[in-house]
């Protein structure tokens, strides 16, 4: 009757571990393409712009003038300008500002070095 009894028990227990007992497999996922935007796709896009060309300019100051005033201009003519001599020019690309300078000579040429970059945000609004 003991005996029965185990039988009985091991039947049970070997059948919840049947229905307790989940099939696993390996899931199949498609293949994919290459990403056509890979890290060396975007360098030679950023070499592509490297070659664009843009216009620069330096703005030393600005005045108002009446047309009278301009037709009368003359060799030697000096114009009074808004800013002060000590006072960094403005650097434009694209008629966006985007540094400050101080005009600077070199061999008989003038230049002009940077002494201050427009934060990020400021130089990206508007574009």
């Amino acid at each position: 009757m003991e005996e029965i009894f185990k039988q009985n028990a091991e039947n049970q227990n070997s059948s919840q571990n049947v229905r307790n007992t989940k099939v696993i497999s390996e899931a199949e996922l498609p293949e994919f393409e290459e990403s056509r935007f890979s890290g060396n796709d975007s360098m030679e896009k950023l070499n592509f712009l490297k070659d664009l060309q843009l216009s620069i300019y330096i703005e030393l100051g600005r005045t108002q003038m009446q047309i009278k005033e301009i037709l009368e201009l003359e060799r030697g003519y000096v114009i009074e300008l808004d800013k002060l001599a000590s006072e960094p020019v403005d650097i434009f690309v694209n008629n966006k500002k985007i540094a400050e300078g101080e005009v600077v000579v070199i061999d008989k040429h003038f230049g002009i070095r940077i002494v201050n970059l427009v934060d990020v945000n400021s130089r990206l609004k508007g574009l």
